[in-house]
């Protein structure tokens, strides 16, 4: 096992890793930027190095900083959490190269997986269903014209690179079709430096379904089960659940079992996720996450396992100690996420928090890097907590859900916490009645 780590990310996040770090045994250390001198996780870290200035850019995603910091205080391995450079293959090389262990999958691994166009190439190759679409990149107008003539309208535009709904575009006819590729590859440019983009067939009304993996890079992989995260908006998750309402046993085990022999020919290492788009009983890979995800704690919920824990004894060399029998289920868990967000316009909304009370009571479990007095920084993503709740059934789960919602008190900034009160009580969401589109739709009439 590993003496000491270090947790290349900032906020909940760091705050998670170092928990679960401290009960291996492991020493932990902080990195930030100078915006976050009083954050939790450096406040709470064994020890801390400042790494640059608040632009991510030059602190968070600054390697050669990173790199530093790892060979000033000692640290065998670095975790990276999610977003920043958690699926950077270059920078698992890097870390290689300096003898220090990324806790993650291989660099090779993130590689053809971060490429959208391999990814799918490789899932096929894996026997996993994809959506059908372009067999590579599109550039030229007059093929994009034949693909999307061959598997119908409407087509999906796609940046190969990237995600976040980012150099993305549906095209609903001929007429629409290059004018959609161009503004994606304009988009895609931008964002990702890459303005290489795909074309899938587009569902008009699917939800979005994941599945979470486990492996331990010497052929042995299991599946942890589905989650739902088809509440979304503008392509970024809102409101994660499991199991999803739309799926039987039968369904979330056939599923599952595909997606765990496909790791075990990868010899996939660490967590992991592949993502769906799921409408008519039909499955179609989207995508796979080399990371943790922001919604694991989902997961954990209903495995009683601690996946980052797992991430960690992998990386350090552990073979997986699971059958896919011994993964068992048990209850239903939902997971909002909390952002620094104005509930309605959606305008960050940075500051000093005034107050904070969290709720509890059995099923409650609160991912948050926030206290009384801290200031939440404009330089980085609003995520500033997770409520996750828990229940024996679905509707148990709700129930306690509305509970915790009206106790859930954070002060001097405006949060999402009002957006889920509402939620909490629609008919289609108690129903488990929604798509990746409702809640757009939702907003639409109920600004």
């Amino acid at each position: 096992m590993f003496d000491k780590v270090l947790i290349a990310n900032r906020g909940e996040i760091a705050l998670r890793v170092m928990r679960a770090c401290r009960e291996l045994g492991i020493h932990t250390v902080a990195v930030h930027s100078t915006a976050d001198e009083e954050a939790m996780h450096v406040r709470l870290a064994d020890e801390s190095v400042c790494i640059g200035p608040p632009p991510a850019r030059d602190s968070y995603l600054n390697i050669p900083a990173i790199v530093a910091a790892c060979e000033i205080t000692g640290a065998e391995a670095v975790h990276p959490g999610y977003g920043f450079l958690s699926e950077n293959a270059r920078f698992a090389e890097i870390l290689e190269e300096h003898k220090i262990k990324f806790i993650g999958p291989s660099s090779a691994h993130i590689r053809t997986m971060g490429d959208k166009i391999e990814a799918k190439r490789t899932a096929k190759e894996l026997g996993i269903p994809v959506v059908p679409g372009s067999e590579g990149g599109v550039s030229e107008i007059s093929e994009a014209r034949r693909v999307a003539k061959d598997i119908g309208y409407p087509v999906l535009i796609k940046a190969t690179a990237g995600g976040g709904g980012r150099g993305m575009k549906v095209a609903r006819s001929e007429a629409e079709l290059e004018n959609a590729i161009q503004t994606a590859q304009t988009e895609a440019k931008a964002a990702f430096g890459n303005g290489d983009v795909y074309l899938e067939k587009y569902l008009e009304k699917p939800r979005h379904i994941e599945i979470q993996v486990l492996g331990d890079g010497q052929g042995r992989a299991v599946h942890l089960g589905e989650r739902d995260c088809s509440l979304q908006r503008r392509h970024q998750k809102v409101w994660e659940e499991a199991h999803s309402p739309a799926l039987n046993a039968a369904q979330r085990e056939q599923i599952g079992g595909r997606v765990a022999k496909a790791m075990q020919k990868l010899s996939y290492e660490g967590v992991g996720t592949v993502e769906f788009l799921y409408e008519n009983g039909e499955f179609y890979f989207i995508e796979m996450n080399t990371r943790l995800q922001v919604e694991h704690p989902v997961t954990e919920m209903l495995t009683g396992l601690d996946l980052v824990q797992e991430q960690i004894r992998i990386a350090a060399g552990a073979s997986l100690k699971y059958e896919q029998d011994d993964i068992t289920f048990s209850g239903h868990a939902i997971e909002c996420r909390i952002n620094a967000e104005n509930p309605t316009t959606f305008a960050p909304s940075p500051g000093r928090v005034e107050n904070v009370h969290v709720p509890g009571g059995l099923g409650v479990r609160i991912d948050s890097a926030l206290y009384a007095g801290y200031r939440i920084p404009p330089y980085y993503d609003s995520l500033i907590g997770k409520l996750i709740v828990f229940g024996k059934s679905r509707t148990e789960c709700l129930m306690r859900l509305r509970r915790v919602l009206s106790e859930y008190v954070i002060e001097g900034v405006e949060t999402t916490i009002p957006l889920f009160q509402r939620l909490v009580s629609e008919p289609d969401i108690i129903d488990g009645h929604y798509d990746i589109h409702w809640l757009e739709k939702y907003l639409a009439k109920n600004p």
